[in-house]
């Protein structure tokens, strides 16, 4: 069971660790649309940061749902183990 904790507890830390990096990169990100020839290279950067986000936030969901659902299976083992052991004859 400890490694089953901790394999949840490294990957919470991913999760976190993206949602930092997400707030990181989104500090370079410009919500403005530049037109014109004279903003190319604001157009190029505002597309390579986007597309940095989308990327980030794809695995940061994916991530989140899977670390969601691992801690629920394991509070659900936790708590049937509590049970099962209340049970016991002493």
């Amino acid at each position: 069971m400890m490694f089953a904790i901790v394999a949840w507890l490294a990957l919470a830390s991913v999760v976190v660790g993206l949602a930092v990096y997400r707030k990181l990169i989104s500090r370079f990100e410009d919500d403005s649309l530049h037109i014109g020839d004279g903003y190319a290279s604001c157009t190029a950067q505002q597309v390579f940061v986007a597309h940095r986000l989308e990327v980030v936030d794809k695995w940061g969901k994916s991530l989140t749902i899977v670390a969601a659902v691992f801690g629920a299976i394991l509070f659900g083992i936790y708590i049937y183990g509590v049970w099962h052991s209340s049970l016991q004859i002493q």
